[in-house]
């Protein structure tokens, strides 16, 4: 008997039949027109891609801007989950931020799965470090077998007096046999997010299930893994929560399902392209080269214990190493101090081209690094196959592997980064040297990155994508997808399209943006910051429930934190005082209380903050939020469009701070109830071309305007 496959016709009705029924049955959903629009497109998109084995698969991808107030979730998650059970496959919804995950997971899913009456099965995806290796934590307990001299603790600082060491070593020891204890009684299931005190992460270092450290199957430990256990259960998973570092960071590794054989959602999707360059870029440390003189003997030791052949003199070539990494250090903190004055900084290399003092240390960093990751890894091939043949020697091979993969990832990182530093295309990366002070002691480190997000996501990512949808509320700027299509790698991709969905909020009815004509010129910081805290405080006075303050920088925040007098001292609320999650409890206490509470926050406020009704009456924007290229990476794409003919100000920090304008007066207005106002100071907004383009890229509010001398007129 043979099944007809569904069409693409049947599959799409199949999953909004699904949709609605949800909402129907679903008490505290609400019929949106613009969240039905979104389950359309949902559903149309993800029915035409072909999956597996095609000779020319169709691809389809959805770039769906969904106010704020649409219910995004519930469209996606919907006509998605249905979609895949029908075809058979899965669904990989990747977010940004750990709130929208356990998001999904605690809420957004298990309503799903009351609703529909084909059951499913969710699971979240983390990556190896967030669960425990039992072989180190055993060894590191004590209630493992032998080598322990191999163990050696690499404090960060090595200048820590032995006195330090030793507590730090005893707190350790507590800390890993209470670890042990736990979760040999079952009451952990070794995942560090589900201790009850979360642990210093140089603590956890020392315990966490790492690729370069894990023998996989060939470990004795391997069927109490909690790693191997949580990608067990992902395995049977029909729908798995992942974050986009993962999607991208595992790709080709089987650690997710193959993404040419599932759908994929990337919700908070404007945050790939930034992802994308953090995954691609590499850094070598210039300071700490204790690893190294710990390399050689730990690979012989390795060798000896198993009798293997080293096959290359590493004593020779780790000494040359050391030596021209020493020399490189000295080179690259004269050449910061050279151009700081003396001071800590950022030096980057105009062009992305390598000054010709450091192209022969590189050049020999890079072959000697190179040459020792291959013995490293020659080495790991051979203990892995020895644990295969000799199940007897499982735990000691387990160990040994360990002890190399504890090194390996610096070592990588140090000739992955010398050979990027070496390399020069027709578009050029990125590339600077850095110095910091950190508890005293000066950090020098070397980068490479590329500058172009779309070309990394285009070549490593869409090409094995077949159906995908991309969401968040902010994928336009002033108006349009270009640049988000542009920054993702999108653009021309005869497979995409988009769709804006407008919330559904009133906001000419519901709230106002007033924009503030200073006196003082934006550009004339010092002046024009003097004039808006002063303007602030006297707005801040009004304040009677809740209230938000974003500023562009924490010189802005700590001027107008000094201006604070009289009740507004205890009223106000400043970023970096305490924990987030302690500021924004202290805020919802006093608001509760009936007590004015304003937050003072920077660019991390400004983006997924959710205060509604009296948490969040009024929004001010103490300057518009420009980004001009600070960052080496922004500085080297600015610096190569120009060299182009190209204007970096309109294509990259005019879109970008749209974007950010965007998220930042969606604090406002968060229900459907509120009622709010947004006060920009920034009068560029409306008397420059690139303002009116951003304004008329926001949502549709009250705008009006308030000049210097206190009148109030609509816009």
């Amino acid at each position: 008997m043979t099944f007809a496959v569904p069409s693409p016709a049947d599959l799409s009705a199949h999953a909004l039949h699904t949709f609605e029924k949800m909402l129907q049955t679903t008490p505290t959903f609400k019929i949106r027109e613009g969240q039905h629009a979104m389950a359309e497109c949902v559903a149309d998109t993800l029915s035409r891609a072909d999956l597996g084995e095609c000779a020319a698969p169709d691809k389809a991808i959805a770039v769906i801007q969904a106010g704020t107030g649409v219910g995004k979730s519930a469209a996606y998650l919907s006509t998605a989950v249905s979609m895949a059970l029908e075809r058979k496959t899965r669904v990989v919804i990747s977010t940004a931020t750990v709130a929208l995950q356990e998001q999904l997971m605690s809420k957004d899913l298990p309503a799903l799965a009351a609703a529909m009456d084909k059951p499913f099965v969710f699971a979240l995806a983390k990556g190896r470090g967030r669960y425990v290796c039992k072989v180190k934590l055993d060894r590191l307990a004590g209630t493992g077998s032998g080598e322990e001299d191999m163990f050696e603790e690499d404090f960060p600082v090595a200048a820590l007096s032995t006195a330090s060491q030793q507590a730090i070593e005893e707190r350790r020891i507590q800390l890993y046999e209470h670890m042990a204890n736990v979760l040999a009684s079952g009451a952990w299931n070794g995942d560090r997010d589900m201790l009850a005190q979360a642990p210093d992460g140089s603590d956890w270092a020392g315990v966490a299930a790492e690729r370069h450290t894990c023998t996989a199957r060939h470990c004795p430990k391997f069927k109490e893994c909690s790693y191997y256990n949580a990608r067990t259960r992902l395995a049977e998973a029909n729908v798995i929560v992942a974050n986009h570092d993962l999607v991208l960071a595992t790709l080709g590794l089987k650690t997710l399902p193959d993404l040419d054989n599932c759908l994929v959602v990337f919700d908070e999707g404007h945050h790939l392209p930034a992802v994308a360059l953090d995954q691609f870029s590499s850094a070598m440390d210039l300071s700490n080269m204790r690893w190294l003189d710990k390399l050689p003997k730990a690979m012989q030791d390795v060798a000896g214990k198993l009798h293997l052949h080293l096959g290359e003199d590493v004593n020779t070539v780790c000494s040359q190493l050391r030596t021209v990494l020493t020399q490189t250090q000295r080179l690259v903190m004269d050449m910061v101090h050279d151009s700081t004055d003396g001071k800590d900084g950022t030096l980057r290399f105009p062009n992305g081209v390598l000054p010709e003092t450091l192209t022969d240390p590189m050049t020999q960093i890079s072959a000697q690094a190179t040459g020792l990751s291959r013995t490293l890894e020659a080495l790991g091939v051979d203990v892995k196959a020895i644990a295969k043949d000799d199940p007897s020697q499982g735990v000691l091979c387990a160990q040994l592997y360990a002890k190399l993969g504890a090194i390996a990832p610096r070592l990588n990182s140090v000739a992955t980064t010398a050979q990027l530093l070496l390399e020069h295309g027709e578009q050029p990366l990125a590339k600077w040297l850095k110095a910091e002070t950190e508890g005293g002691f000066l950090n020098l480190t070397a980068h490479a990155s590329p500058m172009v997000p779309g070309d990394l996501l285009r070549q490593f990512l869409w090409s094995q994508v077949r159906g995908a949808i991309i969401t968040s509320a902010s994928l336009t700027s002033c108006g349009s997808f270009d640049y988000f299509l542009q920054e993702a790698g999108l653009s021309g991709n005869k497979n995409v399209t988009t769709l804006e969905v407008s919330s559904p909020f009133n906001y000419a009815t519901q709230g106002t943006l007033t924009v503030v004509h200073t006196r003082a010129e934006p550009k004339q910081a010092e002046a024009y910051t003097a004039e808006m805290v002063q303007l602030l405080m006297a707005d801040l006075k009004q304040i009677e429930h809740g209230a938000l303050a974003l500023f562009t920088s924490r010189v802005q925040m700590r001027a107008a934190t000094q201006a604070l007098s009289g009740e507004l001292l205890d009223a106000v609320l400043v970023q970096g005082t305490l924990s987030r999650t302690r500021l924004l409890a202290s805020h919802s206490a006093r608001v509760e209380a009936g007590l004015p509470s304003i937050l003072f926050g920077l660019q991390s406020f400004g983006e997924g903050l959710d205060l509604p009704g009296l948490l969040c009456e009024t929004v001010f924007i103490c300057k518009l939020p420009f980004a001009p290229p600070s960052e080496p990476v922004d500085e080297a794409r600015a610096e190569w469009l120009r060299k182009m003919g190209r204007d970096p100000f309109s294509e990259l920090v005019i879109p970008a701070t749209a974007i950010k304008l965007l998220q930042w007066t969606g604090r406002a207005i968060r229900t459907e109830e509120d009622q709010a106002h947004v006060i920009c100071y920034d009068k560029r907004l409306q008397l420059q071309s690139y303002g009116k383009r951003m304004l008329n890229g926001l949502p549709p509010y009250a705008v009006k305007t308030r000049r210097a001398d206190g009148s109030v007129q609509s816009a």
